[in-house]
């Protein structure tokens, strides 16, 4: 999703920097890929983008947990079990949208398996973020992880509410970008 909604940006002008983990997808022309491997790399690179940006759309986070402890080397079987201790890794849209000026848009999206709506809302308002865009995930649901098309249920703290396909990411991805410029400039004329 988030490689269809850079092309999309693209497409319409805008001037794209997609930070992104390891996936077989080709960057979109014209997008400055910024590729991370990490949680920290991954914050790292979106609070250097972040300044500069006006709106900023993060359709995926992290993992929510790392091992705490890193071996550099494999680890050989040894008859023994294992146990591994994780500690919580910092949610990068919290603390990039904590830092948001009047002028920026911070964009989200919230993947659910259950109560969408209700979990997106809460996401909305703890997060500090201008949109949500929520889909349904897990198996059967279109929107699925891996999946060609998707819905998106987009959703804002004035009560908007806008679905969003079904329909072919890239589809979903050219209006979800136009739903952001409108309120993106109307933000800015109110």
């Amino acid at each position: 999703m988030g490689y269809a909604i850079a092309a999309a940006a693209r497409e319409r002008g805008m001037e794209v920097v997609l930070v992104s983990a390891n996936v077989s997808l080709p960057v979109p022309a014209g997008v400055d890929c910024v590729p991370v491997t990490t949680g920290e790399e991954m914050l790292r690179a979106v609070r250097t983008a972040f300044p500069q940006c006006d709106i900023l759309i993060k359709t995926a986070a992290v993992c929510d947990f790392r091992p705490k402890n890193y071996e550099p080397h494999k680890r050989k079987k040894d008859g023994n079990g294992m146990v591994v201790e994780f500690e919580p890794v910092a949610d990068i849209l919290k603390t990039v949208a904590a830092e948001k000026t009047p002028s920026q848009t911070v964009v989200g999206f919230a993947a659910e398996t259950q109560d969408i709506e209700t979990y997106a809302q809460k996401k909305l308002v703890e997060k500090n973020l201008d949109l949500i865009a929520a889909n349904l995930v897990g198996r059967g649901n279109v929107g699925a992880f891996g999946a060609d098309d998707n819905t998106i249920f987009l959703l804002g703290h004035d009560g908007f509410r806008k679905v969003l396909g079904p329909a072919p990411k890239t589809e979903i991805g050219k209006s979800l970008i136009r739903e952001v410029e409108n309120f993106h400039s109307k933000k800015h004329t109110d």
